[in-house]
This record gives C-alpha cells, structure tokens and sequence, in this order.
C-alpha cells in the first residue's frame, strides 16, 4: 500500500455531515481535510429529502476539497437506521486446489456461501464479516490461507440495511455530487474501528455510539464483531425534553445541552471539538466554570444570551430532573439489547461511548451505573494532521471510515484478510451522469 494514497469518508448523521480526506499511512492516517456541516433532509439516519440532503452532502466535500487541495472522486460513505439489522451466519465449501491448500478465492467463496442466506427483497446485504474459519474440524482459526484441508467453514456476522436507504445514499453521492461510491459500511463498524483498541477487541467489548437520532450498538466478542443493532434514541431527544421541559425553543436547549457538556463534561481531550470551549472562552462568554457558583444550586446561562432571556435554572432540574432520565432510558435499552445478544458475559472490557451524545452531562456515570461494567469515552486514536477537530467522539464515524478504507484497499492489493474485517460489499461505480457532475463541478467558483 503506498503512503501517497489518498481516501475519502462520509459520514451522513442526523445533525451532521461529516467528511474528511485522509491519506492512509502505515502506522495511522494523516488527516489533509476535514469539514462539518449541519445536515438537512436527514432524520435518524436516513435521507428524508433528496435535495436538502444533497445540499448538506455537496458543502461538506466542497469545504473538505478545499482545506485538502484535492479533488475528491471516490468516497467511503456511513449509512445507519432503524432498519439496519444483523444475524449469525455459517459457510461451508470444499477446498478447491487438488493440493488441498487453502487459497483467497477459497475464502472468498466461503464468505459468499455464508452470505446466501434469505432476505426480503426490500433488503441489501452490507457487510458479511468473517468470526472465526474451521479447517477439517479444527476451530478457532483467524486467517486459514496457506494452510491445507479438505473442508473449509466460516462462522460469520452479516449487516443488513433498507435497499431504500442504499439506493437513495448511492443516487445522492454519485449523481447529485457526482462522486463515486468505494463502499457503504454501517457507521457503528465504522466507529469501532476508531475508537475500540485490539485488546479491548480481544477481551470483548460493547461499542455505544449515541448519534443524533439513533444510537449504534456493536459487541465484539474474541476480536470479532458478533452482535449488532440500532436503537431509535439519540442525543436530540434530550435536547426535546430540554425544550420541553424548560419550555423554550429547540435552539436554546441545544445551547444549554452543549454548555452542560463542557461546564460538566471531563475535561480532557474528548471535551474538545467545534461545540467545546475551554474555560477561559467560557469567562469570555460569561459562564463561570464548575465549582464558581458557590453554594447555590444555580446554573447562570447569562452568558448563552438565549432568546427567552432565561438567566438561571436549577442544576437539579437539568441534570437530574431531564437529562439523566433519557440518559438512563438508553442505558437500560442498551443492557437490554446485551442480554438478547447472549453476549452479556463474554465482554470484559466494558463499554466504550462515543457519538456527539457521549458528552453529554453525565453520560459516562450513567452507562456505568445501568449497565453495571467498565465505561470510557472513546475518541479517535492513531492519526495524525489536521487533528485538532476531530479529536473529538462526534468524529468518531467519519474517520473510522479512514480506517475501514485502509482496510478495503488493503485487500485489493493482497492481503485478503486485513485485521478484523472482509467486507462482501456492495461496490458502487459512478455513471455517466455523475462523471458529467463532476466535470461541471470544476468549472464553478468555489
């Protein structure tokens, strides 16, 4: 793999549209770009409007184009939804070579055995990721090329997603912002791969990424991932209860929910990010930091100059009356989606959050006392560059797409099996149109 190559992913949230150019190196990925931009015609996860989601998708390269000094013409794209589900599945083939070695196109035809199982035709097979192979009877393998046998099995982890969804991401990209589509992978994946280590793999681990309108959960059990599901709560529901509760508008509570996250949030790196402001911005802006208020129970949101002109509110009513409720909902659907896993004593490492939604208030000590394990927040590790931004879990999705795509190319050049993944992956190619698209895109003004 040269290290000039160049990737590109987005990722297509409820309240964002993320995209970054990365170019993929041995020990990580240098980041050259990256762009962020409040996303339209998208409700948990999936594209509602054509237009105003091609708007929100086509500024987001725009920006990430220019910061990089490259012309993106491929892309790795998320894509997640209530409608995203999985399953387990088994495939058995006899070796091919009268030798008996084992060699890719062996594994690959085993991968697409255990991927024939049946679905609706209004469903489309994302990912089927290989478990463990089985050789002659022998279990527990990793990467069975090069070894000799006379049977060949493969315990697998196959996504499924809406072919609507599919179908609308793949017209957006390649026809509306006239990008072709290197491969659509499940944003939950795709976190994974930036924010949980090996060992944490390894030992067994539960990935919770709170999004906007949904929340992602993966379980990887003995380096593999084994489980997965989507859960229809996200962090914006608790900016409604805000709302709600405090009986002013969607945008001030959005405001409160992210100076919450800062004044009460951990103060390291996961703290940081286009929504945080360290403390002496926070002097700036007239909010005083944690521990300046005194005795009082009193948060001041003078500083936030919201519309309604609230100046105070009590810290209780926030934090324990109306976030931490919703934070506990999700937790327990969480604890709830692990008990029908059959996983829930196979994950020693615990929980790792990521998502704009894992910092909010109280967050992190919320999963620990639901859920009963080990939690941490996780941000993106292993990259280089342009950093600053994305050192933050709401960027978690877009550059594990990075690093799924340094895996996908990693493939193509040879190496079948490239860490934890195989992906049997819908391939798109760009049509005509969308070549014509992007002709036209380099004679406009930028």
């Amino acid at each position: 793999m040269a290290d000039s190559q160049i990737v590109v992913g987005v990722d297509i949230g409820s309240s964002k549209v993320a995209a970054i150019v990365g170019q993929l190196q041995e020990d990580g990925i240098n980041i050259l770009g990256v762009s962020e931009v409040p996303a339209r015609g998208i409700r948990k996860g999936q594209i509602v409007d054509i237009e105003e989601a091609s708007s929100s998708i086509n500024a987001s390269l725009d920006q990430a184009e220019r910061m990089a000094g490259y012309s993106v013409d491929r892309v790795f794209v998320s894509l997640s939804g209530v409608y995203i589900l999985s399953q387990n599945s088994k495939g058995i083939v006899a070796i091919s070579q009268p030798s008996g070695e084992i060699g890719p196109q062996d594994v690959q035809r085993v991968l697409e055995a255990a991927g024939a199982i049946s679905t609706p035709s209004t469903t489309s097979i994302l990912h089927v990721l290989p478990k463990t192979f089985t050789v002659d009877g022998e279990t527990g393998i990793r990467d069975p090329v090069g070894m000799t046998g006379v049977r060949l099995e493969v315990d697998t982890h196959i996504i499924t997603a809406n072919s609507v969804s599919v179908k609308n991401v793949q017209r957006v990209l390649e026809q509306e912002a006239g990008v072709g589509v290197s491969s659509v992978v499940f944003s939950g994946l795709a976190s994974s791969l930036a924010v949980l280590t090996e060992t944490e793999r390894e030992l067994g681990a539960i990935l919770v990424d709170i999004g906007a309108g949904i929340t992602n959960i993966c379980i990887y059990v003995e380096g593999a991932l084994s489980y997965s599901s989507v859960i229809p709560i996200g962090a914006r529901h608790i900016t409604n209860d805000l709302a709600i509760g405090l009986r002013i508008s969607l945008e001030s509570a959005e405001k409160i929910k992210l100076y919450l996250s800062r004044k009460y949030g951990k103060k390291s790196k996961e703290a940081t990010g286009p929504d945080a402001a360290p403390e002496g911005s926070a002097r700036r802006e007239g909010l005083r930091p944690s521990g300046e208020e005194g005795s009082s129970d009193d948060i001041d949101l003078a500083g936030l100059h919201l519309i309604e002109d609230l100046k105070k509110v009590s810290q209780k009513t926030l934090v324990d009356g109306i976030i931490k409720p919703r934070l506990n909902e999700l937790f327990t659907m969480v604890g709830i989606e692990l008990k029908k896993s059959g996983f829930a004593t196979q994950t020693p490492a615990g929980v790792v959050i990521t998502g704009g939604g894992a910092r909010t208030a109280g967050a992190e000590e919320s999963a620990k006392r639901m859920l009963s394990m080990p939690v941490r927040v996780g941000i993106p590790a292993n990259v280089t560059g342009l950093i600053d931004d994305i050192e933050n879990p709401s960027f978690a999705t877009s550059v594990g797409l990075l690093f799924f795509a340094k895996g996908f190319q990693g493939q193509e050049e040879g190496s079948f099996l490239d860490g934890i993944l195989r992906p049997l992956n819908l391939n798109f190619t760009r049509g005509i149109f969308g070549s014509i698209t992007k002709l036209l895109k380099t004679f406009l003004p930028k």
